[in-house]
């Protein structure tokens, strides 16, 4: 009897109870008070992601702009030195030529603070009539980044020494410079590390390469006169 008596009550209590909850359910179902924080809790992350990302990828196009813009700086630069000599006598390049082009290029990339993180080797590619070879007969270099030239020097790997070079440049159509005349070869080097560590996009070197032709008639037998020790690759 006792029983019996207990099973209506709990049945009811029961009963009520999932009115309540269906009631309240349903109640929060045509809630739409928190719908825009709701949202914006669930679209933010993937945002923010896509945001991160997409400003990484720009910064590291920009930064290889930048690089190659420097490489074409210094390439061309260098091809013009002596072009305003007014003397008779054809212009020999100096090692105080040589540094203001490198000094030159440091005030260029201090926006990503290149001296620190870079370096550039510029390289006069000739033509030696002798041994019809091509070869490296002078190069200088600026910046910090240890990093070496992907053609050899001017001392044991200058085409003369060492392997022969065939050229400059990637690709088997190779940069030779014509006998009588010099290429201005620049490689520099950047070593790039994200904004957001390497989340999106891993530290590396970004590498820009670039030539030009002298632009007027150069003495070439001395290299590079003067004294100046701020760009030597050693």
């Amino acid at each position: 009897m006792r029983l019996k008596s207990v099973t209506p009550l709990f049945n009811g209590r029961f009963a009520g109870l999932c009115r309540r909850a269906k009631n309240v359910c349903a109640r929060i179902g045509k809630d739409r008070s928190g719908i825009s924080i709701t949202e914006l809790a669930l679209c933010l992350p993937p945002f923010l992601f896509l945001g991160m990302y997409g400003i990484e990828v720009m910064n590291l196009a920009s930064a290889n702009l930048q690089v190659s813009q420097l490489a074409l700086s210094v390439a061309d630069n260098a091809s013009r030195l002596g072009q305003t000599d007014n003397s008779s006598v054809t212009p020999t390049v100096t090692e105080t030529d040589v540094d203001s082009v490198m000094f030159g290029a440091m005030k260029q990339g201090e926006g990503i603070d290149f001296e620190q993180n870079g370096r550039i080797i510029l390289s006069s590619l000739e033509y030696d009539n002798y041994t019809r070879r091509q070869y490296i007969h002078w190069q200088r270099c600026r910046g910090d980044l240890d990093r070496e030239s992907a053609y050899g020097n001017d001392t044991d790997k200058s085409g003369l020494t060492g392997d022969r070079l065939y050229g400059m440049g990637v690709g088997t159509n190779k940069i030779t410079a014509n006998p009588g005349s010099a290429v201005m070869y620049a490689e520099v080097f950047y070593k790039y590390e994200g904004i957001f560590g390497d989340m999106f996009v891993k530290n590396r070197d970004i590498v820009q390469e670039a030539a030009f032709l002298i632009r007027d008639d150069r003495n070439l037998s001395p290299g590079v006169s003067g004294t100046n020790v701020n760009n030597l690759c050693s």
